[in-house]
């Protein structure tokens, strides 16, 4: 009898174990079952839902809206032909979430260099070099080991003549006890370095009205 209660006792144990792996594996399946599949998105013409943060969309719209702004006002219009020469000065970044501004400025430059109109410099900006190998590549001078005809002369470099500067700002207003209106303003300024005089100034306003529950950082 002990001997048939303790095969009893291991058979219901077996039993217990393989109903424990059987709802892992159920359980398993249904989870991977759930996730939606990856899709490739078109960015050209996205017609995904918007979120309350700052999205790529947003930062296409806002640098369209300032290269169009500064082209159609004539401030990158050169007298006497030519390209402007321009500097990146610091954009802050005054919002509740961890936005590289680069995504904004670049762009900015993309389109203005497209244009036509504006080149930008590299070898100087708010923030020192964007590339440094301009300076570093000078530091070959007088070596030896480099054929001093192909080393970078002494004034060749380009100063700017243009500055780019802005902010981007972010307001959040409740509108309800559920619902929430998030606001993001880029606010961008070209000053002629030569007088310190704002060529042209723009703003691009964002607006986004949503759920108290979504989060906007």
């Amino acid at each position: 009898m002990k001997n048939l209660k303790g095969n009893n006792n291991k058979i219901v144990a077996e039993h217990g174990r393989l109903l424990q792996f059987a709802c892992a594996i159920f359980i398993f399946l249904l989870m991977t079952g759930c996730v939606a599949s990856t899709q490739n998105i078109d960015m050209n013409a996205d017609k995904g839902k918007a979120v309350m943060g700052v999205d790529y969309r947003d930062f296409q719209k806002a640098a369209s809206d300032a290269v169009s702004s500064m082209l159609q006002s004539g401030a990158v219009d050169k007298k006497g032909g030519g390209r402007y020469v321009l500097a990146i000065s610091r954009i802050v970044n005054d919002t509740m979430q961890r936005i590289d501004t680069d995504q904004l400025i670049k762009k900015i430059r993309i389109e203005l260099l497209q244009s036509g109109k504006v080149v930008v410099t590299t070898a100087v900006s708010a923030d020192g070099a964007e590339d440094k190998m301009a300076m570093q590549a000078r530091e070959l001078r007088d070596s030896k080991e480099f054929n001093q005809k192909t080393v970078a002369k002494q004034g060749q470099m380009i100063a700017p003549e243009l500055s780019l500067s802005g902010k981007i700002i972010q307001q959040n207003v409740k509108v309800s006890s559920s619902t929430q209106q998030v606001e993001y303003y880029f606010q961008l300024s070209l000053t002629d370095i030569n007088t310190g005089l704002a060529f042209w100034e723009g703003e691009t306003v964002i607006g986004k009205r949503g759920s108290n529950k979504s989060v906007s950082w």
